[in-house]
């Protein structure tokens, strides 16, 4: 098997289960460590903070610092700064969208926006859906952190911010910029981030269709494992398959 520089890795179904780590994990980052391998977590969850994501893995056994972690807020927050420094945005989501977009020194207003963004927000209501319509309608740009359409749960699977998005994509005619995975515009930052080439990354999901197409779309091998949503068997039939393939991350050799 190749020798990898430096790896992108996901969190749920890859790293942990809701509040559970899987098997095979801690001893996986613990292995990189040792070896002096960088790694980057590379999440859709645009609730969170870094260093509450990174607590949680810690909690769980899993070494990590608030800088090992990159989610779709961070990614977001970037690019819309890349498009207007300083913008107006007019924010539907959570704390960790919030904080990504002040760290970023954008503007967060009521009306007027250069942008609309949107994460996962547990408290979403109409009169914010209304709102951020009315935002776009008088010109602002959607950007959406992810385009997950149900996230599982506890109680099973809910809507994610996918769902939440197409509200305001149907309601105005308007196409989102999407910047988590499986897009590449996280997976680009997170390059970045690490400063390696794109041949010496590799990519470690659980999800085909979102983590393991965000490495394909990027051109960065990738490996799927099969502790958390898609099998081998369930996606043999497809013309893209992942460069490697692990029951666990306890069979993955660094």
């Amino acid at each position: 098997m190749k020798s990898y520089s430096a790896y992108l890795i996901d969190l749920d179904g890859t790293m942990y289960r809701g509040i559970e780590p899987i098997d095979g994990a801690a001893e996986f980052v613990q292995r990189l460590n040792v070896k002096s391998i960088p790694y980057l977590f590379v999440t859709n969850n645009s609730s969170m903070v870094p260093k509450e994501l990174a607590d949680k893995l810690n909690n769980m056994g899993i070494q990590a610092s608030k800088d090992n972690v990159f989610t779709s807020s961070m990614a977001t927050a970037k690019y819309i700064d890349s498009k207007k420094p300083g913008a107006n945005v007019f924010i539907i989501g959570e704390n960790g969208l919030w904080q990504a977009l002040e760290d970023q020194n954008l503007k967060p207003v009521k009306e007027e926006a250069d942008f609309v963004t949107i994460g996962i927000d547990r408290k979403i209501s109409y009169e914010k859906l209304a709102m951020a319509c009315l935002e776009i309608r008088n010109g602002a740009e959607l950007v959406s952190t992810n385009k997950d359409a149900a996230i599982p749960t506890e109680r099973g699977m809910v809507p994610g911010n996918g769902a939440i998005t197409s509200v305001l994509s149907v309601s105005t005619g308007v196409t989102p910029t999407f910047v988590g995975k499986p897009e590449a515009i996280l997976m680009e930052q997170a390059v970045e981030m690490l400063g390696f080439p794109k041949e010496d990354i590799l990519m470690v999901g659980d999800n085909y269709d979102t983590d393991i197409m965000a490495g394909i779309k990027a051109g960065i091998d990738t490996l799927m494992v099969e502790t958390g949503v898609s099998t081998r068997d369930g996606i043999k039939h497809l013309n893209k398959q992942p460069t490697h393939h692990v029951k666990n991350l306890s069979d993955w050799k660094i």
